[in-house]
Order: C-alpha cells, then structure tokens, then sequence
C-alpha cells in the first residue's frame, strides 16, 4: 500500500518532549514571576541614609521585568535544545526494540522465516510484542515447512501411478500379443488409487479451509455409520468391531466429522492383526473436563513405539504395511493426516498412544455442544 511520506515517530516523539518541556518551563517562569509580582511594589522611593532626605521615586516592576526578561528567553532556549537533543536520544533508546521488531517482519518477507527478534530484558509491550511476532514465525515457518513437505510428497505419490500408466500403455502399443485385458485391469486399478488420492487431498484442503458451516452433531450416531458401512470390510479381515457410547452431541460439519470417524475406523481395521484383531469405538463425554466430548478407537496390532506412533499423522506415512483400499485418504498415506485437520478445524485434540500388548489407540477431544466448537480454530 502507497503512502504520503510524513515525518518519523522518532521525530515527532522529539518534538513532542521538547514541546511539552517548552509548555512546562513556560508554565514555571510564568508561575515565578506571578509570585515577583505579589512582593515587588509598583514604585520605590530612595531615601539618603544621612540626612533622610527623599532623592526620588524608582519604578521597581518594570525594572524587574527588563531583567528578567532576557534571562527568561535564555532559560527557554536552552530548553528548546535541551528537549531536542534528550527527546532525540530519548526516543532512539524507546523505539529501538521496534526497529527489532522492523527489521525482523522485512527478514520475514523476503523469506527468512528462521530468524527470532529474542528481545532482551524484563517483560514490557514490546517484548510482548516481540515474543509474539517469534512465535507466529515459529509457526509459520513450521507451517510453510510442513506444506513443502506435502508438496513434495503429493507430487512424488500423484507421479508413481502416472508413471506406472504410461509404462502400461507403452507396453500396450509396443507388444500388439500382451493380453489387453490384463493391461486395462491394472490400468484402472492404477486410475482408481489416483482418483483415490485426488479426492483426498481435496478432502484435506477443504478441511484446512475450514468453510463448512456448523451444525449439531451426534458422535454416537457417527460411530454406529462408520461400524456399519465398514463392518464387510472388517469381517473380510477377520477383526471383530465393537462400538459402546451414548448420546454425544457437538457442533461441526457432518460430513467431516463422519470422514473423521470412518477413517479412524478403517485404520484401525486395516492396521490390525492378521487374524482375530479386534477394534473398540468408544464415544462419550470427557471424565476430566467438562463440555468436552471424545471419540476413542482402539484396536489390536503389532507392537509401536511411541515415537513412530507420533508420525502417523503427517501426510503420506502408512503405518506397518502400505495398503490399498476402496476408501479416501486411507491407504494413500492422509488417512489420519485428514483426521488430525479436521479435528484442528473443530478445535479439538488428537492424541496417539501405542498399546502395551500391540495396537495403537486413537483419541479426538472435542468441545461439546455449545461450548464454541466450529471453524473458528485451527493450526
């Protein structure tokens, strides 16, 4: 944005001291002379002191004032340079932080979101100011690292079945003997991951927009449609599916809130045992907080470090094996990448804790209904 140049805060910090040092030593001789006036009489009549004769009568006020004056003036000019010169120095010390706080946000623009103000000294508005600019570069550039980190890998995932499909119509058009229909069915399994893996990375995107309008949800309900669209799924893997909860109001986008729940689900199921896992869904209100409520799935597996554990929820990292299925964003590598942004959409928390005999168990917070809940959170 364009603007009229005009003068500096230093400059006007300086003339404002000096202008209010002007006013106060204006007010003070004013005040001086005000108090001369009620002991100095009009005129003064001198008396020889030998004989007690009369010589004359003296004006004494306006002699006074004739040497007053001039070391009146004298007294304001020197506060006129004094104010000048101090509230110049004055103000450099004052607005020094600042230009900190300048030069630090021109870094930030030109790109160099590594470098921290780190304002010395005991707690003040600048330094709040400064701690508070640190902190939103810490973010940000945490941010913009993640978002080169999931360019990168959306580019790397999006090109293998690209690659893989001009591989097989190369093979197609050189060898007119391959079976075609060997080609077209791994051609459309290659499309249809790729297809997989579009829709969900605008399923992210749309939840990092935060767009959606709130609505009342009830988690329970939720949990029992994702149980019972992915429950074919579960007994074609020989895990055993149990949901337990009651009535779980919140506020959110239903459609978000139930890709939320179905891919914890169907990550539970996928990312299990061979045979005999079992996966729990548990919703209900938060024992420790009040208008809170959680959503918790459980489910038996291999043995995770919690280190790995807290890997799970950045773009395009699978957990024991790499799978494919018929749903979004689940084996593709965002299947809880998209729950940790839909559940930072909604203001709530996500926590990730391995099992002690195998498995992992998954936890979204969320405010309860009433409690603030909606698009206005997020990282």
């Amino acid at each position: 944005m364009d603007r009229a140049p005009g003068l500096s805060v230093r400059v006007r910090l300086t003339l404002s001291y000096a202008g209010f040092l002007m006013l106060a030593g204006v007010l003070l001789l004013a005040a001086v002379w005000l108090f001369l006036l009620r002991y100095v009489p009009d005129r003064a009549m001198l008396i020889n002191a030998d004989d007690h004769a009369m010589n004359g009568v003296f004006p004494i006020r306006s002699g006074l004032l004739r040497v007053f004056a001039p070391r009146a003036a004298a007294v304001l000019a020197f506060l006129l340079v004094f104010g000048l010169v101090g509230g110049w120095v004055l103000a450099g010390r004052m607005l020094a932080p600042l230009t900190r706080i300048t030069g630090a946000t021109r870094l930030a623009s030109a790109g160099a979101l590594s470098h921290r103000i780190r304002l010395p000294g005991r707690k003040d508005e600048f330094r709040e100011l400064a701690d508070a600019f640190d902190s939103m570069l810490a973010r940000l550039e945490e941010h913009v690292a993640e978002q080169r980190r999931f360019a990168a890998n959306a580019s790397h995932e999006l090109r293998t079945p690209l690659a893989i499909s001009k591989a097989l119509l190369d093979v197609a058009r050189t060898d007119p003997d391959h079976d075609r229909g060997e080609v077209i069915e791994r051609l459309h399994a290659v499309n249809t991951r790729a297809i997989d893996l579009t829709e969900a990375l605008l399923l992210l995107s749309r939840a990092e927009q935060r767009t959606f309008a709130p609505e009342d949800v009830d988690l329970s309900l939720l949990a029992e449609e994702a149980a019972e669209t992915l429950l074919p799924l579960a007994e074609k893997r020989g895990v055993t599916l149990e949901t337990r909860g009651d009535i779980t109001p919140t506020v959110g986008s239903h459609a978000l809130l139930l890709q939320l729940t179905t891919n914890l689900v169907q990550n539970a199921i996928v990312h299990n045992l061979p045979d005999q896992g079992r996966v729990w869904v548990t919703v209900g209100v938060h024992p420790g907080g009040p208008g809170r409520v959680v959503i918790a799935v459980e489910n038996t597996g291999a043995e995770i470090s919690a280190q790995l554990a807290s890997t799970f929820t950045e773009p395009f990292r699978r957990g024991i094996e790499r799978v494919h299925t018929d749903r979004a964003g689940v084996g593709v590598g965002l299947g809880l990448a998209i729950v940790k942004t839909i559940t930072q959409a909604h203001a709530g928390t996500l926590t990730l804790t391995p099992r002690p005999a195998g498995g992992l168990r998954v936890t979204v917070e969320l405010p309860g209904a009433g409690n603030g809940s909606g698009n206005g959170s997020g990282k």
